[in-house]
């Protein structure tokens, strides 16, 4: 189905509702909605929490797939070798230590104290068993294991990584779902049944999967006889619950819902002035961007970089997200620079090809770019779901296209559908660009610019540049950080130029809850840190 919105319209609409709401939409940060990485601590516990998810969980078997809904659930169910702080930083988790002994062997020394669901010990064997599940072809995870070259248990309660070269990331990346340590026990047992709603979890986290009601709700209890004692929850249930941005507003306004994290921004601005909600922000490294698909007139470069110069990113951050986020010029959140900061923004500031708001020079180096081109290009296709934020970037491109002499239309997927674009090569055949919000585990930018390298699963475009591919593998091997900061910069330089993907806007983690809890991580870190165990009453109990 093809439809078509006015982006100018759509700006109208927000305008009309943010005046219906009598709210205005402060700054990234700024105002009445605090940024930074924590809430308030609680002051007792609860019987019970529901918590809203963006959409209905598919798997929690994190080797098929994960995103946003699966993640936010699990972080609480399943630990990692390592573990993504507050402060998005990486610290040991399941690894009681992380040693380098030369450039290419790592060794993680593991918890004896660690205990499965079960009772049973974690140990190296399923250790072991986990990370080759993890580094299998068709896993979702294995693109952080080609750099691996053996995993072998050489101890009682160590395993030993060899790399083929030296590797900067692997720690982060095992604090993201390529960390995660089964019980093998418990995925055999399962079969095929493991991930889905009849299955129990495989994991040794603070909370443990209780019940799957497919369409209605997850509901997490705290795991008993849990093996961290510094780490105590003071929720006994959390039960999950899915809905539309509006519905998740809706709920939180009347109080049938304690918390979310908010997928889009813009819906804190309904919120500001409930006085039963509170508000936060923190560090992410979202960003949304128009992501290319390989195929139409957006595969020849100059189209791509006539767009970009083109895009009205600072009307989509009014329009989309309520002026909570912010025009950004790459496809990365500043959440990534975990390190050598002041060197990413110096770089950053440098960048051009995509301007807040166009100017009419921009516009006219976009015409110049196609000027040879413009009159042979069929229309160009963007896919959207319908949702409102992928509304008004769909629109905007649009626009873009129109005011430089190019055609384009909108091309719908079912919501359900949308995710597949990542998989399915037939769907992607469908449009030239589809909208997402993409993420990295990490707090090094590495761990996104890897994917303009030739081989990379998500380089759909076909983009082949070998001195790209040589810079990524020196990147991922320089282990000093201002070298490798030298190098990402150079890669980051370098895929904004060929505007590879459309950097649209970068979105903070938006954090509401119920005034009566608190306690949750207002950062990027909930989708992988255990954010459920802070989470308690304002009030003494």
């Amino acid at each position: 189905m093809n439809d078509r919105f006015s982006l100018r319209a759509v700006l109208g609409a927000a305008a009309v509702a943010l005046a219906v709401c009598g709210c205005s939409a402060p700054p990234l940060g700024a105002g009445e909605i605090a940024f930074g990485t924590l809430t308030a601590p609680p002051s007792g516990p609860l019987d019970s929490v529901t918590w809203m998810l963006p959409g209905e969980p598919t798997t929690f078997d994190t080797d098929i797939d994960s995103g946003a809904q699966e993640n936010t659930v699990l972080a609480n169910v399943c630990e990692r070798l390592m573990e993504v702080q507050p402060d998005l930083t990486t610290a040991p988790r399941l690894a009681a230590r992380a040693d380098w002994v030369d450039d290419t062997h790592l060794v993680f020394t593991l918890r004896r104290e660690a205990r499965f669901h079960d009772g049973s010990p974690i140990t190296a064997d399923d250790v072991l068993w986990s990370m080759r599940r993890h580094a299998r072809d068709e896993a979702d995870e294995s693109d952080e294991y080609t750099n691996v070259a053996g995993i072998e248990k050489t101890g009682d309660a160590q395993i030993t990584v060899t790399m083929k070269q030296p590797d900067a990331t692997f720690l982060q990346a095992m604090a993201g779902n390529g960390g995660v340590v089964w019980n093998p026990r418990v995925v055999q047992e399962q079969g095929d049944s493991f991930g889905t709603p009849s299955s129990p979890d495989a994991c040794s986290g603070p909370y443990r999967l209780a019940d799957w009601k497919p369409g209605t709700s997850v509901t997490l209890v705290k795991a008993e006889n849990y093996w961290d004692a510094n780490r105590v929850a003071k929720v006994e249930r959390i039960v999950f619950t899915w809905a539309d941005q509006s519905a998740v507003v809706n709920s939180l306004m009347s109080g049938d819902a304690d918390g979310a994290f908010l997928g889009e921004p813009a819906a804190a601005v309904a919120l500001r002035r409930a006085d039963n909600v509170t508000l936060a922000q923190g560090p992410a490294t979202n960003a949304w961007s128009l992501l290319t698909t390989g195929r139409g007139p957006a595969r020849d470069e100059r189209v791509r970089q006539a767009l970009s110069l083109s895009l009205n990113r600072a009307g989509i951050t009014k329009a989309a997200f309520g002026g909570l986020a912010q025009p950004w010029k790459t496809p990365l959140g500043s959440g990534a620079w975990g390190y050598q900061r002041e060197v990413f923004q110096a770089a950053y500031d440098t960048l051009t090809g995509a301007p807040a708001e166009p100017s009419e020079a921009d516009l006219a180096a976009a015409r110049a770019l196609i000027a040879d081109i413009r009159d042979t290009l069929p229309p160009l296709v963007i896919a959207g779901d319908g949702t409102s934020t992928r509304n008004v970037i769909a629109s905007a491109l649009v626009d873009a296209a129109e005011q430089i002499g190019l055609r384009a239309e909108i091309h719908i997927v079912p919501p359900q559908q949308y995710g597949d674009f990542y998989t399915d090569k037939t769907l992607r055949e469908q449009a030239d660009f589809w909208i997402d919000e993409y993420y990295i585990s990490k707090n090094d930018p590495i761990g996104f610019y890897k994917n303009g390298a030739s081989t990379a699963r998500v380089n759909f475009i076909g983009f082949s540049d070998p001195a790209y591919d040589a810079k990524v593998k020196l990147a991922q091997r320089t282990v000093d950080d201002k070298a490798r900061a030298a190098l990402v910069n150079d890669l980051q330089a370098r895929w904004v130029q060929a505007a590879l993907w459309i950097p649209v806007v970068q979105s903070p983690a938006t954090l509401a809850m119920s005034d009566a809890v608190t306690g949750a991580p207002s950062s990027a870190a909930y989708l992988y840190y255990p954010w459920a165990v802070a989470l308690g009453s304002t009030e003494k109990r």
